[in-house]
């Protein structure tokens, strides 16, 4: 992946005892070049003959290669059945993604499982009975504790392991990693993301090629306030662990946040045509999402267009996929999410309408589909042709209530609202949609993105400036395209709206500015966008 500065697309219609985690021969396939998944080590009681592979194993885990990972602490166990530790890795396998949502009951059982056979081992010291006792509350009485309640007692105690073993730099890196998992998308103060890459960073100084260290950076700092801090990490990461799929990926979490978009395209081609090869589906899915979201925002829409044609082999193959890096629910939301986005951000009502609905295990993807219909329609001056989808938006939010989903229940009630809005706009009644519009922007506000998309369909707060400057009020358009854009950085639509309302209010020099940002984004642009709408184009 070459990485510039601001190098992006499409046209304006307007280190020394530790071990290498390098593969022995049997994890090569012809003509592949050598695994490299970056620098770990890990001390354990086990046998020593072990310690290569037990390395490898973790430097699996640390990049999310979670199938590989298991099959690789498996083998330790193998070879040294005493190896307390290969059951502690198992079970944090089995745990997944942290930001992947809620766990499957089989995946569940397995980690206490794993857990239970670790304790059980005759290798087994003190700190490693630790880090047993912390992975454990991962899986303590998953039946009746929230699975919230069970992260922060894992958290919990290793921070406790982490004090205990100060020279321990492992322990440190999980822990941070423990302390962005539980990062509430509310805290505007980002306590934990700041406090795990206070841990992270002066280990990144130390050990540069460690992948765990990089990726956890990432996700700590996957926020708009944060993004800019993870940028080394991101630079890098996909050259600390090429071979891992999830690391060619993870990198575009940064660039979406900074808009840095032919960097997110470039990496996430590279990973889901390494997920392909390793057959991980959903981990395919969730780097062509960032693909097509970074696609769209610089005008290439034939590209995008090419990976919605290819999702229904995708979707497919979903059933028996097996567990990847990405848990499922990033594959059934990528299969939801790519064809809305490409219609939205196109303003292509007609496609939009035509959408189908299609019933997924997760009720926050289901609803996407419903939003995409229901704006679309809204849009296209046929309000009555939109209540449906949005009564369905507010039950698919009142079930996730009922499943105590409070997070997705509220990005749902974000996108009845917005529709809602547009309804009440071609109805006339202007003052009161804006008032909705402004309230779905400001609960928007308020919160932050998923791990598991690039980011809303649409920007609620980009949408009412959209209103505004379809109800003439340019000056407030500005404002609000603006304050999207220090949000949401060089979206196509942001910042072509941006420069209509600062056109219709005469600010000539600022309106060249967004435009001029335009053509260097888009300078791989397939012809101008032209939405059809009976509307003037905003792009």
């Amino acid at each position: 992946m070459v990485v510039h500065t601001l190098l992006v697309v499409a046209v304006l219609a307007l280190a020394g005892p530790p071990v290498a985690a390098q593969s022995p021969a049997q994890h090569e396939h012809a003509g592949a070049p050598p695994e490299r998944l970056g620098t770990v080590h890990f001390e354990t009681s086990c046998a020593p003959e072990v310690g290569v592979a037990f390395d490898r194993a973790v430097a699996l885990l640390h990049s999310f290669w979670f199938r590989a990972a298991i099959g690789a602490f498996t083998e330790v166990t193998a070879r040294d059945p005493g190896c307390g530790m290969a059951y502690w890795g198992i079970a944090l396998s089995q745990w997944g993604n942290p930001f992947g949502g809620f766990r499957s009951p089989q995946a569940l059982a397995a980690g206490r499982e794993a857990t239970a056979r670790g304790f059980a081992a005759i290798h087994l010291s003190p700190r490693e009975r630790g880090y047993l006792t912390a992975v454990s509350e991962l899986f303590r009485d998953y039946e009746t504790v929230e699975q919230r309640t069970r992260s922060l007692a894992y958290e919990k105690q290793m921070e406790a392991l982490s004090r205990a073993q100060g020279a321990d730099t492992e322990a440190a890196i999980f822990y941070a990693l423990a302390l962005a998992q539980t990062a509430l998308p509310g805290d505007k103060t980002y306590r934990n993301q700041l406090a795990a890459g206070a841990i992270l960073e002066p280990q990144f100084r130390t050990q540069p090629d460690h992948p765990g260290i990089a990726h956890y950076l990432i996700h700590s700092y996957d926020v708009p306030a944060l993004a800019p801090k993870a940028l080394d990490a991101a630079t890098r990461y996909a050259t600390i662990a090429p071979s891992a799929p999830h690391a060619l990926h993870m990198p575009s979490h940064t660039f979406t946040r900074v808009g840095h978009w032919q960097d997110s395209i470039d990496t996430n081609v590279a990973s889901a045509a390494a997920a392909h090869r390793d057959k991980s589906v959903s981990e395919e899915l969730h780097a062509l999402d960032y693909q097509v979201y970074a696609y769209l925002q610089t005008g290439q829409d034939r590209a995008a267009r090419k990976v919605v044609e290819g999702l229904p082999a995708l979707a497919a193959a979903m059933a028996s996929a097996p567990p990847g890096s990405a848990p499922p629910v990033a594959g059934y939301f990528a299969l939801a999410a790519i064809p809305a986005r490409y219609v939205l951000e196109r303003g292509a009502w007609a496609e939009a309408a035509a959408l189908t609905p299609v019933a997924t295990p997760y009720l926050f993807a289901d609803a996407m589909t419903h939003f995409a219909r229901a704006l679309a329609a809204s849009r296209a001056d046929r309000p009555a042709a939109a209540r449906d989808d949005i009564a369905k938006l507010a039950a698919l939010r009142d079930g996730l209530t009922a499943k105590k989903d409070a997070y997705w229940s509220e990005q749902v009630e974000i996108q009845r609202r917005i529709a809602e809005a547009w309804v009440i706009y071609a109805e006339g009644r202007r003052d009161d949609a804006l008032t909705q519009m402004r309230s779905a922007a400001d609960l928007e506000d308020a919160t932050e993105k998923s791990a598991i998309s690039p980011g809303p369909l649409v920007p609620a707060r980009e949408l009412l400036g959209d209103m505004l400057l379809e109800a003439g009020r340019h000056a407030d358009a500005l404002a609000a395209y603006e304050a999207s854009i220090a949000r949401e950085p060089n979206r196509f639509r942001g910042l072509s709206g941006a420069a209509a309302a600062a056109a219709a209010v005469g600010k000539a020099d600022v309106a060249s500015g967004y435009r001029q940002r335009l053509l260097e984004i888009c300078v791989k642009a397939d012809l101008p966008r032209r939405p059809p709408s009976r509307r003037p184009p905003l792009y």
